[in-house]
């Protein structure tokens, strides 16, 4: 079972079901428990599903968020092996009238879910609401003796729901709570994160990379009249970046064997260039629904992509994309382009990485506006998925403010860009007058 999942909807509880059905007891958790029958017209029926809601109403966020995005499920009429259900006609508005005097007025909504096992019988389910920080703690409002002591209840006893039971909470548990419910003095955050701009689907940029690389050395290698220019990939750019001073022909060699020892890095900052030029840069808007947010850190991740620099039109140069053999003079002697330094203001609130087959983008402006959208420029970076076929990336964001220790969390899917080839994208961006 997919504990990952959020458990509404009939394909979610079906889901449950059958681990129920496989495991039985043993799939109970702090988040699923599990009541093989269940007589919801009888007082110690609906005390049993007022104690179920109770513990899961008084968890810790952080820890439910682990597991059904906060959700908690009691499953009625099932365990290994049969699911026997519950007599059918169980009417969700009666049960809630029933359960409120043990929960109280301020408890909050809670779900239900049906799967029918035959024409007179289904199997009910009851979906607790992930707990938020800033809400209260929820105590029981009316004490029930039941046949067992530990379906008791105790009018102002405190619930907690633990690994696969609900028990009334311990001291060090109802402090946990207390400071759940001072939340920071702020409420639960409500974000919606949009991505504006293509994710680009290049395909053949290694082979394209690889070919220009071959060219440059079979152009240097090509014999040449003493006073013939030999300049690298001459045929290719000619006249388009000057001449340069042919080496020695004793220095040939050593030229050639220092360029092919670099030539693995050479590329790397190569193909950096040709797709920062190449390509079109994207960016993040982020609306706060509600809610100021002080400082906030927000890690937005695209998953099995890469990302690059960022570098306008006339940044183009394809010197950088292939490495020459043989350079050509600096007059000035400067050693360096200053077009390669990506110099940002100080405080500039958005960076961004690779970090293993995905990539990163961190924003940190000073804060998220209530209602107001916060949008970054689209000319930072570039996104490329790694697999060109993908026609669309998984995207997560992290979010954490500062002051509060509430991590919140989302996940979307972006449709990536239309598919280019790299030998198109290096002609249109580097020999476009050509």
């Amino acid at each position: 079972m997919d504990a990952d999942m959020i458990p509404l909807g009939e394909r979610a509880l079906r889901s449950i079901l059958d681990h129920v059905l496989a495991v039985g007891d043993e799939a109970e958790a702090s988040y699923l428990e599990i009541k093989s029958s269940l007589d919801l017209a009888s007082t110690e029926g609906v005390a049993k599903v007022a104690k179920f809601l109770l513990g899961a109403a008084n968890r810790r966020p952080q820890e439910a968020a682990r597991h059904f995005h906060g959700y908690a499920v009691l499953a009625i009429g099932a365990q290994k092996g049969r699911s026997q259900g519950v007599p059918r006609g169980v009417e969700a508005h009666e049960l809630e009238d029933r359960l409120r005097p043990y929960l109280g007025p301020q408890f909050p909504a809670f779900e239900f879910g049906r799967i029918s096992i035959d024409d007179d019988r289904e199997v009910l389910f009851v979906v607790a609401q992930p707990p938020q920080d800033g809400q209260t703690i929820f105590p029981c409002h009316k004490s029930f003796q039941g046949v067992k002591r530990q379906d008791n209840l105790d009018d102002g006893a405190i619930y907690m729901r633990g690994a696969s039971n609900t028990r009334p909470a311990r001291a060090g548990e109802v402090l946990a709570l207390v400071e759940r419910a001072r939340g920071g003095g702020k409420s639960p955050i409500n974000l919606d994160v949009e991505i504006h701009g293509a994710i680009s689907r290049v395909e053949r940029v290694n082979e394209v990379l690889e070919r220009l690389y071959e060219f440059e050395e079979e152009e240097f290698n090509k014999p040449r009249k003493p006073t013939e220019d030999a300049s690298p990939s001459a045929l290719l750019v000619r006249n388009v970046f000057g001449r340069t001073q042919p080496p020695e022909p004793g220095e040939r060699a050593k030229r050639l064997e220092a360029w092919r020892s670099e030539k693995p890095t050479h590329t790397e900052r190569g193909r950096g260039h040709f797709l920062g030029v190449a390509l079109s840069g994207i960016g993040i808007r982020v609306l706060s629904h509600d809610r100021f947010v002080a400082k906030p850190h927000l890690i937005v991740t695209f998953h099995d992509c890469e990302v690059f620099d960022y570098r306008e039109s006339d940044d183009a140069d394809y010197r950088k994309v292939v490495e020459p053999i043989v350079r050509r003079q600096d007059p000035y002697g400067i050693g360096f382009d200053p077009s390669d330094l990506r110099i940002a203001a100080r405080g500039y609130p958005v960076n961004w990485s690779n970090h293993g087959n995905n990539a990163e983008v961190t924003v940190t402006p000073e804060s998220f506006r209530p209602n107001v959208p916060w949008t970054s420029d689209e000319d930072d970076y570039v996104i490329l998925a790694r697999d060109p076929q993908a026609s669309a990336v998984v995207v997560t964001w992290v979010l954490t403010e500062d002051g509060n220790d509430t991590v919140t969390r989302g996940e979307l899917e972006v449709a990536t860009g239309e598919l280019t080839d790299a030998a198109d994208l290096l002609k249109a961006a580097f020999f476009k007058d050509r």
